[in-house]
């Protein structure tokens, strides 16, 4: 009996199970939910599925969920689903508007189960909620990573006066095997995989660990390159955000969580998780919360084409050494007190400076306020609830 007991595999305990909602955009069928069925399954989908709205998205048995197409979206916003992306994973912010739950965790369809070294398998989902319950420290940096996690704690010379740290609005996790690289950097570096390579030097016990080679014989050897590490990342800093690993305080942030006008009929795509996280992370050093970032890790599956994503990209990668100095310089004033009356502030700000850029920037800064709009109306019970704290500017 005891023998029998022990071969049981036990489901882990779900944390936030009624307060969290998973959102997943999707043009295909949901086979990739069975590898995270022991994670995902007590939980609630959003799934927005983008594309042709005719076409049938199945998913696996057991899943509770919902699923959104084009012709839903326009059905509940009505002449505001402008706002909304087409043929862009961009989408999915549709399911942050729609979701009536505190916390969301997004994810992509070609994105696995992660191990770490030992070989156990990573609860991406259970890390997040850690992440975002826990404070986070954007106001002074410590060395030995996120101070809260196990095993660790503030390092000598730490203010004991900021020790109690901020809450968390937002987890950022990262990947394993294929990186999240841009088209250019895909090209020049064709294989690379965010992996390492175990040789046993001749005459010694130790491994040597040295950076992947790129020779297929060696392929088995291959093992993650895993950094076991949460970091704040800290007051006044950007960084790019990348949507397929991602959760966040939905009652905090979720009205700045907008992936913009991305895909069908814009001049730009690939960006949308960008300019979400530029946006955010302005809003969250004026609101006075925290953004962490690494673990979790994901397994990234499947590599995009390089020329598609470079003709996705092209203005992006032009625009941005323009974009990352307007967000960097950015001051919201103090009298804005909610992430609503940030984002419309944001809005100005884009009309009036980016605007002289290219037009595109006039049409995103209406699709934001249009964002507003809509989240506010889906929302009503409590709009502009999350409001500045004293002292947090």
């Amino acid at each position: 009996m005891a023998m029998a007991a022990e071969s049981v595999k036990v489901k882990p305990i779900p944390l936030l199970k009624d307060e969290l909602d998973i959102v997943i955009p999707t043009i295909r069928n949901l086979d990739f939910l069975e590898m995270w069925r022991p994670f995902f399954e007590a939980y609630h989908l959003i799934i927005v599925q983008d594309g042709d709205p005719s076409k049938t998205i199945k998913v696996p048995e057991g899943f509770d969920y919902e699923l959104y197409n084009r012709n839903d979206i326009n059905r509940i916003l009505g002449p505001k689903a402008s706002c909304i992306s087409f043929k862009d994973s961009a989408c999915r912010c549709f399911g942050y508007m729609v979701s009536k739950k505190k916390y969301i965790f997004t994810i992509d369809d070609d994105c696995f189960v992660a191990k770490e070294p030992s070989g156990k398998e990573i609860n991406a989902l259970e890390q997040h909620i850690k992440n975002l319950l826990t404070p986070s420290t954007p106001h002074f940096f410590n060395t030995l990573y996120d101070p809260y996690r196990d095993g660790a704690d503030f390092v000598r010379g730490y203010p004991f006066s900021l020790r109690e740290g901020v809450s968390t609005a937002v987890s950022h996790g990262l990947w394993l095997n294929i990186p999240d690289y841009d088209a250019p950097t895909q090209l020049v570096k064709p294989l690379e995989r965010n992996t390492r390579v175990r040789l046993e030097p001749q005459g010694s016990k130790r491994p040597l660990c040295l950076h992947a080679p790129r020779t297929s014989r060696l392929q088995e050897a291959f093992v993650p390159w895993y950094v076991d590490a949460v970091l704040t990342v800290p007051k006044g800093t950007l960084f790019p955000m990348c949507g397929m690993n991602l959760a966040f305080n939905r009652e905090l942030i979720g009205p700045a969580m907008y992936f913009g006008l991305m895909g069908d009929g814009q001049p730009i795509g690939r960006y949308d998780d960008m300019w979400a996280g530029w946006c955010m992370k302005v809003i969250c050093d004026h609101m006075g919360w925290g953004v962490k970032t690494g673990l979790p890790y994901i397994w990234h599956s499947k590599a995009s084409n390089p020329f598609v994503n470079l003709k996705k990209e092209y203005s992006g990668i032009y625009w941005q050494e323009e974009l990352i100095p307007f967000f960097q310089s950015l001051r919201i004033p103090k009298e804005c007190t909610t992430v609503q009356q940030c984002y419309l502030e944001l809005s100005e700000h884009v009309k009036a400076k980016l605007g002289k850029l290219d037009p595109y920037f006039l049409k995103l800064a209406d699709a934001m306020i249009t964002w507003i709009e809509a989240w506010d109306e889906l929302n009503p019970s409590a709009p502009h609830s999350a409001k500045l704290t004293n002292g947090s500017a």
